[in-house]
């Protein structure tokens, strides 16, 4: 350690900023855990007000968000949409793709700025809805939060109960969550780990820039999949169209213990208005979907989903 005078100031100054930097942190926690509306509000505002001062910065490449067909043409009677949920690297459909193609379902990609409030996710997927061609039903399946951004499309865009669809196009013939936190995860709590995960894969993709963490979304979502959060209390209070089959599939990694659930979403959270039980698997929140290791047998949630598309595809 340097006994100099100017090297002792040097390394006060910077003890200080250190533990002003934590006092803010912690400061900003305590409040926001007893304030969640409006740090919701505040993550809604510092967003629109990035957008409006650097447009041309905030502006992700055209290809990164929205519907992206996936597969090719498929010879069955249904398409299939795939959702992925929170702070998500890119790889979660990669073991669920080459076998839906396989067995001749036509696949397409939602993707979006996942850390975003979830209602306008569901609304950016409203506005592309129509990319998809009219003549087939479609099956939803979601991930994690990529299930919630489902169920608002749904029940307040395409198929609200007792009102007028809100948008034109492809009818939702079936819904299939995967791991979705219906009555919220407290995890969403921690998704600053997430989100150094998801920029690292995005920056390898897309390339790095000061903007890259902010492209999707200031955090909202995180206070949206919070328990008893206002988004979850309207989402589960409003109604489900019975025309629409609704499946759950949750993982399990220790059967005994549900409330550990898939080591995200406790089994307790997974149940939602309009679905029959869970169907659950031994496995972890991703873990049901995408191999670890290619050497690993097929992830278990892979053929429960391949059942639910055959069941709806043969009407049963």
């Amino acid at each position: 350690m340097s006994t100099h005078p100017q090297g002792r100031l040097a390394a006060r100054v910077v003890a200080a900023l250190a533990a002003l930097f934590a006092l803010a942190a912690l400061s900003w926690n305590w409040w926001a855990e007893r304030n969640p509306q409006q740090e919701r509000r505040l993550r809604v505002e510092l967003q629109d007000q990035l957008v409006l001062s650097f447009p041309a910065a905030m502006q992700p490449a055209d290809e990164r968000y929205g519907l992206v067909r996936t597969g090719s043409d498929g010879r069955r009677r249904l398409r299939v949409v795939l959702v992925h949920g929170l702070d998500e690297p890119g790889d979660i459909w990669t073991d669920l793709l080459p076998v839906l193609g396989s067995t001749g379902f036509e696949t397409w990609e939602f993707r979006y700025p996942n850390d975003q409030g979830i209602d306008r996710s569901s609304d950016l997927l409203a506005s592309n809805w129509t990319r998809i061609p009219g003549d087939l039903p479609v099956v939803l399946i979601g991930h994690s939060m990529g299930g919630l951004v489902i169920r608002d499309f749904v029940t307040r865009w395409r198929h609200p109960v007792a009102m007028l669809p809100q948008v034109a196009g492809a009818s939702v013939h079936g819904v299939i969550l995967a791991g979705t936190p219906n009555q919220g995860s407290e995890w969403a709590r921690l998704r600053v780990w997430l989100e150094l995960r998801d920029q690292w894969a995005a920056g390898r993709q897309w390339g790095f820039s000061p903007f890259a963490g902010l492209h999707d979304g200031t955090g909202a979502a995180k206070v949206d999949l919070r328990p008893g959060s206002r988004f979850l209390d309207e989402l589960n209070e409003r109604p489900w169209p019975q025309e629409i089959p609704l499946s759950i599939i949750g993982g399990e990694l220790l059967p005994s213990t549900p409330s550990l659930g898939d080591g995200v979403v406790a089994t307790d959270s997974l149940a939602a208005p309009g679905a029959p039980p869970p169907i659950l698997v031994e496995a972890s929140h991703r873990g049901m979907l995408v191999r670890l290791l290619e050497s690993e047998p097929e992830p278990p949630a892979i053929g429960v989903i391949l059942r639910l598309l055959d069941g709806q595809d043969r009407g049963d």
